[in-house]
């Protein structure tokens, strides 16, 4: 296997941390505030006369929210994945098969830890998380 810094230069690595970390850190606000969002909704919920309409609304927000947080939580352990393989120095490579996942697809995905044909067989065999994203 070839070394990862023949393919991807050190500048490329060190930009690619950042939007990694910037990523990770508005992925974990972004799940805070939904959170803090459900919980105002389960708030408002116990207090006052019940409306079954207001109830199904606040239901529905309710799933809406904890999808988004789901995905926002997969997609962070992704990022979280990619973090690791920069300093394991194996960043770019599948965690799959080892095989190059191409620079093209790590700028427009910068947490791509296999190649996309790999994420799609994954996904066929159902053992790749909703939402998450390869190169």
């Amino acid at each position: 296997m070839n070394a990862p810094q023949d393919r991807l230069d050190p500048t490329f690595i060190e930009a690619q941390r950042q939007r990694l970390t910037e990523l990770r850190e508005a992925l974990l606000t972004t799940a805070r505030n939904q959170e803090d969002e459900e919980a105002g909704v389960k708030e408002e919920s116990s207090e006052g006369a019940l409306e079954y309409e207001d109830d199904a609304q606040k239901l529905t927000l309710l799933e809406i929210e904890g999808v988004r947080v789901v995905r926002a939580l997969e997609r962070l352990k992704l990022v979280d994945r990619a973090l690791e393989k920069i300093e394991e120095g194996t960043y770019g490579f599948s965690d799959v098969s080892a095989k190059p996942i191409p620079r093209e697809g790590l700028v427009t995905v910068p947490e791509a830890i296999c190649t996309i044909g790999e994420e799609q067989a994954l996904k066929r065999e159902a053992r790749w998380p909703a939402g998450a994203l390869s190169g």
